[in-house]
């Protein structure tokens, strides 16, 4: 349920990656490189969250998530308004994608995602589906992810040069670490992945 926030959380995912790794990577005086995204990131958000909280579809999208025959009862189509979060996840998806290898790359290589979705599910869990818990998880694992490539072949004082598939594993055991034993009880919505199958009398 809460296939909005879903949405909005793989957004901020693409965000807050694309923020930190430009931000390690250059100048830091440099701030037109990351003017863009840093200044985005924080009305997309804002924008996101009135769509879900404040408006009928944000209403009715959280609810085929939670309680699909209360939507089908009032007369709502739980199938299409499922369809358009799909629709709209898989947009945000290739805008995501297209920033990857355009912006951030500039080239497409084969397996260049290296494993984020599996943090983005991450910090979703994380965030326990809200959507600004779950835009912070994105950071920290964003941070950690621009922190790795600054570390790879850095001589650290009193520990030496690190090896590198350590450091290349930084983001997963932060993962783990935070998924292990800081987040407390996280509720996935009750009607997640579960096909909504319409009775008939």
């Amino acid at each position: 349920g809460k296939i909005w926030k879903s949405v909005a959380n793989m957004f901020a995912i693409n965000i807050g990656v694309g923020i930190s790794k430009r931000f390690f990577s250059t100048n830091l005086s440099n701030f037109s490189i990351i003017s863009l995204n840093v200044n985005s990131s924080g009305p997309t958000h804002s924008i996101v969250s009135w769509i879900v909280y404040k408006t009928k579809f944000g209403l009715q999208l959280r609810a085929v998530g939670e309680n699909p025959e209360a939507v089908d009862t009032a007369g709502i189509s739980v199938d299409w308004m499922r369809y358009k979060a799909l629709i709209i996840t898989g947009l945000l998806c290739g805008f995501g994608g297209a920033y990857i290898s355009i912006a951030q790359n500039a080239g497409f290589i084969r397996n260049m995602s290296a494993g984020q979705g599996f943090l983005a599910l991450a910090a979703l869990i994380f965030g326990k589906w809200k959507p600004g818990l779950t835009l912070f998880a994105c950071l920290l694992f964003a941070f950690t992810d621009a922190l790795q490539a600054r570390l790879q072949g850095v001589a650290i004082p009193g520990i030496g040069v690190i090896p590198v598939q350590f450091i290349q594993a930084l983001p997963y055991i932060l993962t783990v670490i935070l998924l292990a034993g800081f987040i407390g009880k996280a509720v996935a919505p009750k009607a997640s992945g579960i096909p909504y199958i319409k009775e008939r009398w």
